[in-house]
C-alpha cells in the first residue's frame, strides 16, 4: 500500500509541476541577431588580472566568479560591428542565459533572452531593456531612473547585473586595451 501510495504521490508531482524551461535561440542564433546574417564572429577570450578584477567589480557593482570571459566581436570584414556577451545567472533559482549587444564603443545596444528556466510570467520582457539603451555604466542603476518591474523584480535586477558586468569588462579589458 505504500509504494502504491508514493508512486501515486510520485504521478501528482509529475503532472501538477509545470515544465517551465524555455529556450529561445541557440547560439549561431544568436550571433545572427546580434550582428547580421554571413557576418564574421571572433572570439575574444579575456582574462583579468587582480586589478581588473577590483576594477570590473567596482564599476559594476557586481562580484565576478569566474576569471575567464568571451567576447563574440563580429566584424564585416576588417570594421568592427559590435561586441556580444553570453551571460547565464540564477533569477530566483533557475538560470536565465542574456545576450548582451553592445556597439564598438561599448554603448548597449540589444539584450536577447535566450534561455529563462522561471516560470514565464517572472522573465524581463524585451521592451524593458529599451530605457537601457546608450544609457551610460554609471547611470545603469536602479537608483538613477532604470525603472523596475513589479512581479518580475529579480529578474530585472538579474538583468542589469549581467548588463553592468559586461560593460564593465568592455570598459576595463576591450576599450582601454585598444587605446594602448
Amino acid at each position: 500500500m505504500k509504494i502504491i501510495k508514493f508512486m501515486f504521490f510520485l504521478w501528482l508531482l509529475a503532472v501538477t509541476v509545470p515544465s517551465v524551461a524555455e529556450i529561445f535561440y541557440s547560439k549561431s542564433e544568436a550571433m545572427e541577431l546580434a550582428f547580421g546574417k554571413g557576418m564574421k564572429i571572433e572570439q575574444l577570450s579575456l582574462f583579468p588580472d587582480e586589478n581588473e578584477t577590483a576594477k570590473i567589480q567596482q564599476d559594476s557593482k557586481v562580484k565576478l566568479e569566474s576569471g575567464l570571459f568571451t567576447f563574440y566581436v563580429g566584424k564585416d570584414k576588417d570594421k568592427i560591428l559590435g561586441y556580444a556577451a553570453i551571460e547565464t545567472s540564477t533569477v530566483r533559482t533557475k538560470p536565465e542565459t542574456l545576450m548582451i549587444v553592445l556597439t564598438p564603443d561599448g554603448e548597449l545596444n540589444k539584450v536577447f533572452t535566450l534561455a529563462f528556466h522561471e516560470p514565464s510570467e517572472y522573465q524581463t520582457p524585451d521592451r524593458w531593456y529599451e530605457q537601457l539603451y546608450k544609457r551610460p555604466l554609471a547611470e545603469m542603476d536602479f537608483n538613477k531612473g532604470v525603472d523596475g518591474i513589479s512581479g518580475a523584480t529579480l529578474s530585472t535586477r538579474s538583468a542589469l547585473n549581467s548588463i553592468r558586468k559586461v560593460m564593465a569588462i568592455y570598459q576595463v579589458m576591450v576599450k582601454n586595451k585598444d587605446q594602448d
